[in-house]
């Protein structure tokens, strides 16, 4: 029983790295919710209703390759 309580699963021994493991989730859940929140914010602006203009723009000139008669496009080498 001893044994158990010092080199088991849940033991003296584990104990430092299931905490490292939940500092690990915790900033793994930090960084998902923040992804969360800004796709939450492009939803919103892209609201059929209210379709924000500079949203819609970026998206037709990124998807559709679009430009306004005015720009000047300038191709870069990858």
């Amino acid at each position: 029983m001893g044994g158990l309580a010092i080199a088991g699963p849940s033991g003296l021994l584990a104990w430092s790295e299931n905490l490292r493991l939940l500092d690990q989730r915790k900033a793994q859940l930090a960084e998902l919710e923040a992804e969360r929140t800004a796709l939450q914010n492009r939803v919103a602006l892209l609201d059929p209703d209210h379709a924000d203009p500079d949203m819609v723009g970026e998206l037709l000139r990124s998807q559709l390759n679009v430009v306004h008669p005015d720009e000047v496009v300038i191709k870069l080498e990858e």
